[in-house]
């Protein structure tokens, strides 16, 4: 667990706190509105990361009302920073001229999505395996449409 010093006090964010704060950080560079964080979406997203993470499998559902990132680790925990900067670091993937993607940016243009509001994110764990999950509202990644 992590450790933050806030006004003069320390304490210990939450994941979703972390979460929020570092999807926050990416949309800002880009000048784009502030995610608001669901605790509606966050419990979707955890009963997804323990179906994921029981059945040991990793996929997205057949039928998703919103948008969805996810991602998974072996061995480590690993940090809410660490999580969302993975699926931003995509952008070198994406070419915003062109709309078009040279490999997998997915998860960035999802996070990056100009018409997502919200975001609600889980963790489920499992000896040494860690599943993240993140879902959208409204979601994103609609052919043809640039995210921002």
């Amino acid at each position: 667990m992590r450790w933050v010093v806030l006004l003069g006090l320390w304490f210990a964010p939450s994941i979703g706190d972390e979460m929020l704060a570092a999807h926050n950080a990416i949309r800002a560079t880009l000048k784009l509105p502030s995610l608001a964080w669901s605790g509606k979406i966050a419990k979707a997203a955890q009963q997804w990361a323990d179906t994921l993470v029981k059945d040991g499998t990793f996929h997205h559902p057949a039928k998703l009302a919103w948008g969805q990132n996810l991602a998974q680790f072996y061995r480590d925990e690993h940090i809410p920073d660490q999580v969302v900067y993975g699926w931003a670091s995509e952008a070198a993937e994406y070419d915003y001229k062109t709309n078009r993607c040279g490999g997998i940016c997915g998860h960035y243009t999802q996070l990056v999505w100009r018409d997502t509001k919200e975001v609600g994110c889980a963790v489920a764990r499992r000896e040494d395996r860690e599943v993240r999950v993140c879902d959208y509202w409204p979601p994103g990644n609609y052919v043809g449409r640039r995210p921002y």
